[in-house]
């Protein structure tokens, strides 16, 4: 099996590193195309207006000047052109991707990308307690990612499907078993702006995430993290939302 490993926290992160190793589980042949540099949060987007930069660093290990999506296109077209791969696996994150993270998280648009191009694709985050993202429990990703992928390459992923898997803030023997979950939601104040001035006293300004105590619903997300449980959840390309498209069905005619 030919594994595409990216991610969106850049080429030097230690998820990336994690995850090449979770990899090398599944596989001999694995390859390493991710960010030059840091791109949390910049979602599915595309680097059409600028040139991407491929640079090799090591063994099968390349770095792009450019998004999560761009390293994927890239693996695809350029570094894996003589033989295509059979999984995209991105991360690790540090810190979680869950509820309203989904629509921000590189992390998962470099494994969409992977789906949109019709490859088995997972994306990977590790969560950390409050306030302690450098003890970052890699180890719970580590012992328990490569079983869970096996699993879900047994069975079968549905073309236009991904999965987004998250690991609890906990040590490996404390995780409490696997949940499949439905995409949470945190509420309103997901981000907030932080003001600041300069030194000719203008004022310039940082979004900065919240972390406040979300809503835990059942079956979500949210709630099998806090219970020390891993997160499986599937998530699908095609967005409309089904029931409102039959109800606007009706009040058009």
């Amino acid at each position: 099996m030919r594994i595409i490993v990216t991610n969106d926290d850049g080429i030097h992160a230690p998820g990336l590193k994690v995850l090449q190793a979770i990899a090398h589980e599944l596989s001999d042949d694995v390859w390493t195309v991710a960010p030059e540099t840091d791109q949390s949060g910049v979602s599915h987007s595309l680097s059409l207006h600028d040139p991407l930069r491929l640079r090799k660093v090591g063994e099968r290990e390349f770095a792009v000047k450019g998004t999560p999506s761009d390293c994927v296109i890239m693996g695809m077209r350029k570094v894996l052109a003589d033989k295509a791969p059979d999984l995209v696996l991105s991360g690790v994150n540090r810190g979680q991707n869950v509820a309203e993270d989904v629509i921000y998280s590189g992390t998962i648009a470099g494994a969409m990308e992977g789906a949109i191009l019709g490859l088995p694709a997972i994306a990977l985050s590790q969560a950390f307690p409050a306030g302690q993202r450098d003890n970052t429990p890699w180890g719970c990703a580590e012992t328990h990612a490569a079983s869970l992928i096996r699993k879900l390459l047994d069975d079968g992923l549905d073309e236009g499907t991904l999965v987004n898997i998250n690991f609890p803030a906990c040590q490996p023997e404390d995780v409490k078993g696997v949940a499949v979950t439905m995409q949470g939601r945190r509420g309103l104040d997901v981000l907030k702006l932080d003001e600041r001035m300069d030194g000719r006293n203008n004022p310039y300004f940082w979004l900065t995430p919240t972390r406040g105590t979300p809503h835990l619903a059942n079956g979500t997300d949210l709630k099998a993290l806090a219970e020390h449980r891993i997160s499986v959840t599937p998530l699908q390309l095609n967005m409309t939302h089904e029931p409102t498209m039959t109800r606007f069905a009706r009040l058009f005619g």
